[in-house]
């Protein structure tokens, strides 16, 4: 599969609106990227393009860009999709619900409506078994957004105080769901049995943009959290300097510096 010429300029002209991530928080960050592990690319990529994402090329890494944050896609075999793992999904708002519903129908996209008498709510999947919830937000001045990033944790308010400490991240509450909420996006905690890591499920990690990777490094090693390795460029895009980390649960977090730079409007 080719993305169409079409495609691309439409991609272009919308780009201005979705080319930046957050500000970052006090404690320089903000939210990132969910990264996927894909068995075909190609398919991930029409997907995401249907569902409204400017699909955006960097190098070698390829992406589904919307306000708030990024959906990075890689060619690897994995272990099993979103639903059992920490991240059991993400979730998108939408501005327009009705017409992008019906969008995707027509278009042959699974969708499990939710019954929500105040506001327009359902649940994408996608390629790879990758749960998608979908908000309607009438007030959004984007077609579409990131919203939520959803855990599944033993112990939610532990959760929520590890990500405000160490994330900066604000605590509030979404309806029986406590959050940590950081720039471009909120960490929703819901209550579960322990679940399986995210490393190397079809939702493999989730990723913060952050100013200064040595010193946001530093303090969190400080504070006894152990990285998977040195801070290192990455080999994916030059100007990308990453490093990884683990929460108590098993959600695999990439910390990166430069992942907002401009990249090219894809032509695969």
């Amino acid at each position: 599969m080719k993305i169409q010429t079409l495609l691309a300029l439409t991609a272009l002209a919308v780009a201005p609106a979705f080319a930046q991530l957050a500000a970052p928080n006090a404690a320089g960050v903000a939210f990132g990227h969910v990264h996927l592990n894909a068995s075909d690319v190609d398919t991930q990529v029409k997907f995401w393009a249907l569902v409204g994402g400017n699909i955006v090329q960097r190098e070698k890494i390829t992406m589904a860009q919307f306000p708030g944050g990024y959906i990075l896609i890689r060619k690897q075999d994995y272990k099993g999709g979103s639903v059992g793992s920490t991240i059991n999904h993400f979730g998108l708002y939408v501005r327009d619900f009705a017409p992008a519903v019906a969008k995707w129908k027509a278009a042959g996209l699974k969708w499990e409506p939710v019954n929500n008498p105040t506001v327009g709510q359902g649940f994408l999947t996608g390629p790879d078994d990758v749960r998608i919830e979908i908000y309607e937000n009438k007030s959004l001045p984007t077609p579409m957004a990131i919203h939520h990033i959803h855990l599944f944790v033993s112990d939610p308010l532990e959760a929520q105080k590890w990500y405000v400490q160490n994330f900066g991240a604000t605590p509030g509450k979404r309806g029986m769901f406590d959050t940590a909420n950081v720039p471009g996006a909120e960490i929703t905690l819901a209550k579960s049995e322990p679940q399986a890591p995210t490393k190397g499920r079809s939702v493999d990690h989730m990723g913060f943009e952050v100013k200064n990777i040595d010193a946001f490094v530093a303090k969190l090693k400080a504070a006894r959290i152990k990285t998977d390795a040195d801070i290192r460029n990455s080999a994916n895009a030059a100007g990308l300097r990453i490093v990884y980390v683990t929460d108590p649960w098993g959600t695999e977090i990439e910390i990166t510096e430069g992942l907002s730079t401009p990249a090219q409007v894809a032509s695969r």
